[in-house]
Formats: C-alpha cells, sequence, structure tokens
C-alpha cells in the first residue's frame, strides 16, 4: 500500500522530506548541544546500520550491532573530551574496543569469511562513525559548542546538492564521471559550485566564526571532496548491484545517500580548521 507521499513526484518527495529534515536539523542544532549531539548520533547510527545492511545484501556478515555501538561510543567519547569532561587519555579505550572485534568474530561458527567481515565491520566504523566523531569535534572548537560551524557546513553541503541537482537535471549534457555515475555531468558540477559560492557568500557576511575566505574555502572543501564522496557511494552500491541505499528519506533514497558528501568532506574541513583557525 502506497504512502501520500509516494504517490508524489521524486522532485515534490524531495522538497517535502527536505523541508522536514531542515527543521528538525535546524532544531536540534539550534537548541542546544546535547539535542545537537542526540542528533548526529542517531544519524550516524542509523547511516552505519544502513551500511552492514547492505553489505549484508552481497552475502557478507559484518558485526552490525557492535560496529555500530563502538561508533557511537567514538563520538561520545568525542563530545566528552572536547567539552573537557574527561581526559584525553580517554580516546585510548577505543583500542580494546574495536579489538573485541576480533575476538568476538572467533566464535562466529557459520562465518567462511571472517577477516573478510572483520574489514567491513572496520571500514564501516571508518567510513561512517569517525567523520560523524570529527563533526563532533569541529562544533567543540575551543571546548565550547558553536552551532554556526556544523550549520554552515551543512548549509554549504545542501546547497551544493542542490545547486548540482538542478543544473545537472537541466543542463546536463558532458559526462563526470560516466562509468561510476552515469548522471552526474560538468554543468552539474558548476552549478553546484555557483550555489555553494552563493551560500558562502551569505554565511561570511551573517556567521561571525570565521572571516569570509574560509567559508569559501570549506564550500570549495564540500564542492570538490563532496562530490567524490558521492562517487565513491556510487561506486559501493554499483559493487552491490543496487541504486540506492535505501528507502528511508522518500525522494532522496537512504541516510547513506543524503550524507554520502559529508563522510568524506568532515576530514578534510576538519583539517582544515586545525590548521587555518
Amino acid at each position: 500500500m502506497k504512502t501520500p507521499l509516494q504517490n508524489l513526484s521524486n522532485l515534490q518527495q524531495r522538497t517535502i522530506t527536505g523541508l522536514i529534515g531542515f527543521v528538525i536539523i535546524l532544531g536540534c542544532i539550534l537548541y542546544s548541544e546535547w539535542s545537537f549531539l542526540l542528533l548526529f548520533c542517531t544519524i550516524s547510527s542509523l547511516t552505519q546500520l544502513e551500511f552492514y545492511k547492505l553489505l549484508g545484501l552481497d552475502g557478507n556478515q559484518p558485526l552490525t550491532y557492535y560496529g555500530t555501538f563502538c561508533g557511537t561510543v567514538m563520538m561520545l567519547l568525542a563530545y566528552l573530551i572536547e567539552q573537557d569532561l574527561v581526559s584525553f587519555e580517554n580516546y585510548f579505550l577505543i583500542s580494546p574496543l574495536l579489538s573485541m572485534i576480533f575476538f568476538i568474530k572467533l566464535y562466529k561458527k557459520n562465518d567462511l569469511k571472517p577477516f573478510t567481515n572483520i574489514g567491513f565491520t572496520f571500514l564501516g566504523i571508518i567510513y561512517v562513525a569517525l567523520p560523524f566523531s570529527l563533526i563532533i569535534v569541529m562544533a567543540m572548537r575551543g571546548g565550547t559548542y558553536n552551532y554556526e560551524i556544523v550549520l554552515g557546513s551543512l548549509l554549504l553541503l545542501w546547497a551544493s546538492d542542490i545547486g548540482g541537482y538542478f543544473a545537472g537535471t537541466n543542463f546536463g549534457k558532458r559526462k563526470l564521471f560516466e562509468r561510476i555515475s552515469p548522471k552526474k555531468s560538468w554543468e552539474g558540477a558548476m552549478g553546484s559550485a555557483a550555489f555553494a559560492a552563493l551560500i558562502a557568500f551569505v554565511l561570511g557576511h551573517y556567521f561571525r566564526t570565521f572571516e569570509p575566505w574560509k567559508w569559501y574555502c570549506i564550500g570549495g572543501i564540500i564542492v570538490v571532496v563532496g562530490t567524490y564522496g558521492d562517487l565513491v557511494e556510487s561506486l559501493f552500491k554499483r559493487s552491490i548491484a543496487i541504486k540506492d541505499s535505501g528507502n528511508s528519506i522518500p525522494g532522496h533514497g537512504g541516510f547513506l545517500d543524503r550524507f554520502d558528501g559529508l563522510l568524506l568532506s568532515a576530514p578534510f574541513i576538519v583539517t582544515f580548521l586545525k590548521l587555518f583557525s
């Protein structure tokens, strides 16, 4: 039985769910650091669970729930340490936690490829949970929660996605990376860059955390690395022969589809901020 949203066009679904998602994310980011933490722990967990579920469709057996648990602990540690609520040495708790993956697999009698699945378990933590943990680090810059950094980065990400979608849909002719993503075009990439630059200009005037040039740099990182993040996720989906990572977000696919650009952009953004701020 179809839901009311499924009777709408893809663009209508994208618009409605995008607006709802924007309101929820905006509210959680602005309300408090605790609602921000809860939001991103939830998004990270759902994205990681989705990643492991997709691996399962290809016959793999990663430690879905334990891997997601490790990812959540990593995010909570990042928050507590950046807030100076616990000492930096607590990061070492991650080492034995991850080492337990090997021990758990010793008792999985029906796993024909244990080391392959150990690798996939680690991949889910590195590919999904680590970038979201770095977003926590980014938000707690200097030990104080700063919503402008995260909200600004998300606005640039969304601007890049929207600009790329409409420019690619209406003007896309020259293929950007046809082997991996036949729909992506150079025209879409230029639309992505143009809209992100416009939002960076606005952020530079209204958000006082950084000088305008830093917002342009963050926007450039998101446009370039975020595009590669989308291509990497497309490569992953092609390797297991699926079109979308899921249908959790009508019109957008799954959580991996929605946040793929952020997963690879986050390490570059945090490194840029650590070096130049």
